[in-house]
């Protein structure tokens, strides 16, 4: 029960910017939407390429109806800091109702949805599996098909391309909001073809009605450099179009609150220190295991929030010298394995507050990475788990590609 509008061909990507499905949907005057009442679920970087509001270009629309906003974390305005209860409010610019998708409820409820014929999706993501948009976007899906609703996905770029997947499936009793879907840490598939994907494989019970508007120009080598479009800061933390690329890097190994990884300073899932590391000797460490793609330089600073605020600190930050060959979600359990080379009275798992455990797990999909790596701190001992349903899953995805 999906539908994918293709409208033209896709020309010669590096030789013009990307349209996203926001202006597809617009150079076909918004047909789709024509004499429907619609609901939009959106944040700040929904946008054209002129850097203007997916709400404003629907609420303008003289053939569309735009009557209700949803915002999922961070608020539909950006508003919201990393992990505040998004409270239900009025738009100040347009006057329209919206609903919040990260306070009380997670999912639309009837009442959210009540009068709609379509809710509408348009956010930019970034291709890892913990980052919450997407969970908001597919219990979305689950509530409209429970109300017999259309759902639209206008598609964005995945900003580490098309190619990269990286961790395992998640497991039956680790389904959270941060990990909502059995599929990889690193998917390899825009919104648009995870929501094909969810829906095709029925992976979030009755499918809805579905159509995805599919983008112009994008290719699945093209990071987000290569798609001509501006970034929008997706999260607090994710200020920058190479940000992305940092937090798989990390983010597992911040779940823990044991080491600064930049979130509180400048460099946001950049870098990983604390007061009692030596930078030399951990940059050291990590560039003799020679990872593909990746150079660790020592680097001196201390947090302005967050971990070890305000304390003089030490450690290493990851410069990414070829992209295409970085494995990107095993560096934090190298740095991980390092240190406890490096300080065995520091192991992470004896000294990280327990009680994080839980959501290191969730991020994880699983408990057996920290069980097995808590053995001997190698990351040999669990890559093989890590890696174990890449294969499977990329052919499994695959069958809902929109894109070369």
């Amino acid at each position: 029960m999906c539908a994918v509008l293709c409208f033209g061909t896709m020309g010669d990507v590096f030789a013009q910017p990307v349209k996203t499905g926001i202006e597809v949907l617009r150079s076909q005057d918004f047909a789709l939407l024509a004499g429907k009442k619609v609901g939009l679920i959106t944040n700040p970087t929904g946008v054209d390429s002129r850097l203007r509001s997916t709400i404003d270009i629907l609420y303008e629309a003289p053939n569309v109806e735009l009557v209700r906003l949803f915002g999922p974390e961070h608020g539909v305005r950006g508003n919201a800091h990393a992990g505040d209860k998004v409270d239900g409010d009025v738009d100040e610019k347009t006057g329209l109702p919206v609903f919040s998708l990260y306070g009380k409820t997670r999912k639309p409820t009837p009442e959210m949805l009540a009068g709609l014929d379509v809710l509408v999706y348009d956010i930019q993501d970034i291709g890892c599996r913990s980052f919450t948009y997407i969970s908001t976007m597919g219990l979305a899906m689950q509530a409209a098909a429970e109300q017999n609703i259309e759902f639209v996905v206008l598609d964005r770029p995945n900003p580490l391309g098309g190619l990269k997947i990286e961790g395992n499936i998640v497991e039956d009793g680790f389904i959270s909001f941060v990990s909502q879907f059995k599929i990889p840490y690193v998917y390899a598939q825009t919104c648009g073809e995870l929501a094909l994907m969810l829906n095709g494989e029925q992976m979030l019970g009755k499918p809805c009605k579905l159509t995805v508007v599919p983008m112009q120009g994008w290719k699945r080598s093209m990071t987000w450099e290569d798609t001509g479009l501006e970034w929008i800061v997706a999260s607090p933390h994710i200020p920058h179009k190479h940000s992305a690329f940092f937090y798989p890097m990390t983010g597992i190994l911040g779940e823990l609150g044991y080491v600064s990884i930049g979130v509180g300073y400048t460099l946001p899932f950049q870098m990983v220190g604390a007061p009692w590391m030596d930078a030399d000797r951990l940059a050291d460490a990590m560039n003799a295991l020679q990872l593909p793609g990746l150079e660790f330089r020592p680097i001196y600073f201390k947090p302005f929030y967050a971990v070890d605020a305000g304390k003089q600190s030490q450690g290493v930050q990851i410069h990414i010298l070829d992209y295409a060959v970085a494995r990107l979600s095993e560096v934090q359990f190298l740095i991980m394995q390092e240190l406890y080379r490096l300080y065995p009275d520091k192991a992470v798992f004896a000294h990280a507050d327990a009680g994080r455990f839980a959501m290191f797990d969730k991020v994880c999909g699983s408990d057996t990475v920290r069980l097995k790596f808590a053995e001997n701190y190698d990351f040999e001992d669990i890559r093989n788990f890590w890696y174990k349903d890449v294969e499977a899953y990329r052919a499994m995805s695959g069958k809902y590609y929109l894109y070369d």
